[in-house]
């Protein structure tokens, strides 16, 4: 059975979490990226998280749980900025008058962010799959074959992929 904290405890808690550790992990992440701003935004998303969680765990190594936390949104902050790039890159490759206007490059870049997001959700193997149909184009025979992994179960993840998709955009 669990038993949650009251909510002053809770407070408390986290407060006490933040005033002991914030400083270190904010370090940690600003010598990760190589920016001390990037690294204190990262550092209160961690604690922004675990407000978002509820109850909170009890902890022995607390760093060892923040670092954990932090890593996810590192990931994902990095994945996010080689989407970013990747795409200004395209832009840059394109002639002048094709290039679209700053706004319709933000509603891309977040489009790519959200599209990179459900990804994110989706089990390793079904993404992996989803890719390699959408990005590399391969058959689902071919990627049965790559994976070694049945027809049908290529065909399950694709469905699943796709019921992914459709519940992002709608």
């Amino acid at each position: 059975m669990d038993i949650e904290l009251p909510q002053n405890n809770q407070q408390q808690w986290l407060g006490a979490l933040y005033s002991e550790h914030h400083g270190w992990l904010s370090g940690w992440l600003g010598r990760q990226l190589r920016c001390r701003n990037l690294g204190d935004d990262l550092a209160q998303d961690t604690f922004v998280r675990l407000v978002g969680a509820g109850q909170p765990p009890l902890l022995r190594e607390p760093r060892a749980y923040l670092t954990t936390i932090a890593k996810g949104l590192l990931n994902d902050h990095l994945r996010r900025k080689k989407l970013e790039l990747a795409y200004l890159e395209a832009l840059a490759a394109m002639p002048e008058p094709a290039q679209p206007s700053p706004e319709e490059r933000l509603a891309v870049l977040q489009t790519l962010a959200d599209i990179d997001a459900m990804l994110d959700r989706l089990p390793a193997r079904a993404r992996q799959v989803f890719l390699l149909a959408q990005l590399d184009g391969l058959s689902y025979g071919e990627i049965a074959e790559r994976l070694n992994i049945s027809l049908s179960t290529v065909k399950r993840h694709m469905v699943q992929a796709f019921a992914a998709c459709l519940a992002a955009t709608g």
